[in-house]
């Protein structure tokens, strides 16, 4: 007569999520042995104190780990555990991103119609340029097309934007040679963020567009093959050109700017432009604040950004010295490099926390 406190196969099966076929499996794997087994009938009982583990084991399966690993996930330390589970993942996903190249590889052998090539650009000034450019994406699933990246290749220079609607990034690259055709497709972030490595150690890229993707041919390295994005991307040129006209432009070294940010101790980062400098101050001035050197022109404002807005856009920026150009405490600011204009940030304000 098996203990009472011992449930049967099957109202443990329900309990843990597992079938019963699959509770046998994993009995003979060793992996969830049954408390107690009928000698006669040979029927299995488990405890309630393995439904914590038949779970966590059914989990490991629903990501396709295999059994010596579930196993070792099971048997280990929290610390140790969460380390094993990650190396999976990061292997699957791996395993994902080189499936997707070999199926590239053999669509094109299969007939798909032959690549145009766009424009060739020099790797490391590619990698740079997409790694700054992408800090400016986010994930959000009604809208998969602002986690990508839009190349638009003109007639003199190839342009990468993207945006999540509070930052908008834009860097113009200048060909190797004149660009072999116009184009414009959004490109998917994350497989372009696995290619950068191989793309900065090219020193030439030659970019092909296909009609769903496009070719990243590296010189003595296996070619990257990136996803194109079917959303439409946000209207970007629209909102540029209904900028109004600077009032206030400041300039500020980096560095010490983003020490006081990262010093910074809210959520909120207020900013206050005078003749004599910018100070960083929390938005309801009880943090003292940081002052910068800073030139300017034009009337002193105040205005609020959220610090992951703010933080990356100037961080990305090219050269030791950061323009801000003002238009407003409630209106974009555009930030870029003091001397160099090819990338250019435009991120959004807040409302302040209290009335101006």
């Amino acid at each position: 007569m098996p203990n009472p406190e011992l449930m049967p196969i099957g109202v443990f099966a329900r309990r843990s999520g597992l079938t019963s076929s699959a509770l046998r499996f994993y009995a003979d794997s060793g992996l969830l042995s049954p408390a107690e087994t009928d000698p006669v009938s040979g029927y299995r009982y488990y405890s309630a104190g393995q439904v914590a583990r038949a779970a966590v084991l059914r989990q490991l399966r629903e990501i396709a780990m295999p059994l010596a690993a579930v196993e070792a996930v099971l048997d280990a330390g929290a610390d140790e555990a969460s380390r094993l589970v990650d190396g999976h993942v990061a292997k699957v996903v791996g395993d994902a991103a080189a499936a997707r190249q070999k199926a590239a590889f053999i669509k094109s052998a299969l007939g798909e119609v032959p690549s145009q090539p766009i424009a060739v650009l020099k790797g490391p000034v590619l990698a740079d340029a997409v790694e700054q450019v992408l800090t400016a994406t986010a994930r959000e699933p009604g809208m998969p097309v602002l986690a990508g990246l839009r190349i638009e290749a003109g007639h003199d220079a190839v342009t990468l934007t993207a945006t999540d609607r509070y930052r908008l990034s834009t860097r113009t690259l200048v060909p190797a040679g004149p660009p072999e055709q116009t184009w414009a497709g959004t490109v998917d972030g994350d497989e372009l963020r696995a290619a950068v490595s191989e793309i900065r150690r090219s020193t030439l890229v030659r970019l092909e567009a296909l009609p769903h993707g496009i070719w990243l041919r590296v010189t003595g390295r296996e070619d990257r093959h990136c996803r194109l994005l079917p959303e439409e991307f946000p209207d970007h040129r629209l909102m540029l050109a209904s900028l109004r006209a600077v009032t206030t432009r400041v300039t500020v070294s980096k560095e010490p700017f983003l020490r006081a940010l990262e010093e910074h101790p809210g959520e909120l980062v207020a900013l206050y432009v005078a003749t004599d400098g910018m100070t960083v101050r929390s938005a309801d001035d009880e943090y003292p604040g940081t002052m910068l050197p800073a030139t300017s022109t034009g009337p002193a404002l105040r205005i609020w950004f959220e610090l992951t807005t703010l933080y990356p856009a100037v961080s990305t920026a090219i050269g030791p010295d950061v323009m801000f150009d003002l238009r407003g405490h409630d209106q974009p600011v555009t930030i870029r490099s003091a001397d160099r204009g090819d990338l250019t940030t435009l991120a959004m304000p807040v409302k302040p926390v209290r009335s101006i």
